[in-house]
């Protein structure tokens, strides 16, 4: 969310940093919203101001045993008293207005962001060879498990449609195994709090992150209490009286812990993580990555969420990535670090860095985290805040990022560690979640 005084104060500044995200210009239609809410709370208080002036002048009136003036002054504040419920009408609707203009722009990109239109504009940040051999080529994942029996499309679309997936066995528990890995790591290492959050959020939560209003169609949503299907069948109707998002991330509820508060200084940084199951519709990749695992409806992610004074967040989020960074190395994967350019960035980023790592059943680089730092940005739909040495409260800033993703994890240790004859050597990281196995042989 915007400041429109910031807009006010600096509308040409505003405007460039829009056109480099690929918007028009909007401080001035931005500024005309404001001046209409503006006008509409002058409106009303004017109202109220003339109210209690009135009241005032009836006392006098009465006092001084004037009754056809105070039947008159009586009579306009009657007249006023019926106007304030249009008044406060009209104060509603330029508030609400001017809101979800604000609502629908993304966040200001930081001057040392790259300018592109699309991912073909992102940087090289740096690069990580792992310290085996790189293989050029391979299997892809999806070939690996459905020959060994341990990947299984075909249950899982049975039971949800496409984009689902069932592991099995040896596989479901390296699954397992990574996350359990990432979070002691995080936790036991990079200073990170774990935290078991709810999946199910409100309308509010997901506002706070900006999932919501624009992304409303990249989610799912589930109603508390009876089903249409079953309203239907029953012939009652539906309960629609609480609505719940399923996470598309734990960043969601992570980041939504602090809303409507107002923190001590002293409390900064927060560093939460959380592995979840995530859920997403998709609804803008159709036809990408039909294949396999690489885009699922759910999967599970450990998050890693951050919340900081503005004069420590662009440390924080160095300091993000290298946490992020760590886990791949640690599992010896070759990756490379991207600075996204302005048109390729989340919607609530201020600056991202995408981590790429390696697979060579695709013979490319593929996405397995994203760390963003979003300055106040959520914190101004959260309502964030902390009190610093003056006294006054200020947003904090917020920043997220996949430390990594556990789905996507899988498919590189996969592909990264396939060997001819079809089988799977383990990290020798993971050995100890794995009760010492170091090789996924096929299905037992």
């Amino acid at each position: 969310m915007h400041d429109i005084r910031a807009i006010r104060d600096n509308p040409d500044a505003f405007d460039r940093d829009l056109a480099r995200r690929g918007l028009a210009s909007l401080s001035s239609a931005l500024i005309a919203l404001d001046e209409a809410r503006k006008s509409a709370v002058s409106a009303a208080q004017a109202n109220q101001e003339r109210r209690n002036a009135l009241a005032k002048e009836i006392g006098g009136a009465k006092k001084a045993k004037d009754e056809a003036r105070a039947a008159a002054l009586m009579a306009e504040v009657a007249a006023l008293k019926s106007a304030e419920a249009d008044l406060k009408a009209a104060q509603d609707r330029a508030d609400a207005a001017l809101s979800e203009k604000l609502a629908a722009i993304p966040n200001q990109p930081k001057p040392d962001v790259p300018d592109g239109a699309d991912e073909h504009g992102n940087v090289l940040y740096r690069s990580h060879a792992s310290a085996r051999e790189r293989l050029t080529e391979g299997r892809e994942h999806f070939e690996l498990g459905e020959a060994s029996g341990l990947i299984d499309f075909e249950s899982a679309a049975k039971l949800s449609g496409s984009r689902f997936v069932v592991l099995k066995g040896q596989l479901a528990r390296l699954e397992r195994a990574l996350g359990q890995f990432m979070l002691d790591l995080h936790t036991q290492e990079h200073g990170y709090l774990e935290v078991a959050p709810p999946v199910l959020v409100r309308d509010a939560a997901m506002f706070g992150t900006a999932q919501l209003p624009k992304f409303a169609d990249d989610q799912f949503s589930v109603f508390k209490g009876l089903d249409t299907a079953t309203a239907t069948a029953t012939g009652t109707e539906p309960d629609r009286t609480e609505k719940f998002w399923l996470i598309p991330t734990a960043e969601v509820p992570l980041t939504n812990l602090v809303r409507e508060s107002i923190l001590r200084e002293e409390e900064l940084p927060l560093r939460f993580t959380a592995l979840t199951p995530c859920f997403r519709a998709e609804a803008g990749a159709a036809g990408r990555d039909t294949r396999g695992m690489l885009r699922q409806h759910q999967f599970n992610k450990v998050e890693l969420v951050s919340i900081t004074s503005p004069e420590e967040s662009a440390n924080e989020h160095e300091r993000m990535l290298t946490c992020a960074e760590a886990v791949l190395k640690k599992l010896d994967l070759p990756y490379r670090v991207m600075t996204l350019c302005t048109g390729d960035m989340g919607f609530a980023s201020q600056k991202t860095y995408d981590i790429e790592v390696w697979v060579p059943g695709q013979r490319t680089h593929r996405e397995i985290s994203s760390c963003s730092v979003c300055g106040p940005f959520q914190a101004r739909r959260m309502n964030a805040r902390y009190r610093g040495k003056d006294g006054k409260p200020a947003y904090v800033h917020t920043l997220n990022g996949s430390g990594v993703a556990v789905g996507r994890a899988l498919i590189a240790v996969m592909e990264n560690y396939q060997n001819p004859d079809g089988s799977i050597t383990i990290p020798s990281v993971l050995h100890p979640y794995m009760g010492g196995l170091n090789r996924i042989e096929g299905a037992h």
